[in-house]
């Protein structure tokens, strides 16, 4: 069983930056894949970007060159910094562990970008 804590959502303005942090309880948090997934309203959600246990990444188009995502494994934590922030990022970001079958997500946290 994996609890997913995120944090670090609020405001920015266009061009500006947030960094999002997954805070995960329980074991063996190297071993999953985890994700950032992203919903705006009346969307559906999707896939902002992957990092694998061995550290392969992966990112939606719609933010490639502008987020970057990491891996704490001793903190048990994954990070995801946004910069040059676009009015289309807002959403509420949730992060995903993976492991086989198993899924778990977190409740998520705002990310609203205007001006």
């Amino acid at each position: 069983q994996v609890q997913l804590v995120e944090s670090g959502g609020g405001s920015a303005q266009p061009g500006g930056s947030l960094r999002l942090s997954c805070a995960a309880s329980g074991s063996n948090f190297s071993i999953y894949s985890m994700g950032w997934y992203r919903q705006a309203p009346g969307k559906q959600r999707e896939l902002v970007a992957i990092i694998t246990s061995r550290r392969s990444t992966d990112y939606a188009d719609s933010v490639k060159g502008r987020f970057t995502v990491s891996r704490d494994n001793a903190k048990n934590t994954m990070y995801l910094q946004m910069n040059s922030l676009k009015p289309e990022d807002t959403a509420v970001y949730h992060c995903n562990a993976m492991l086989g079958f198993y899924a778990y997500w977190g409740q998520g946290t705002q990310v609203t970008v205007s001006s």
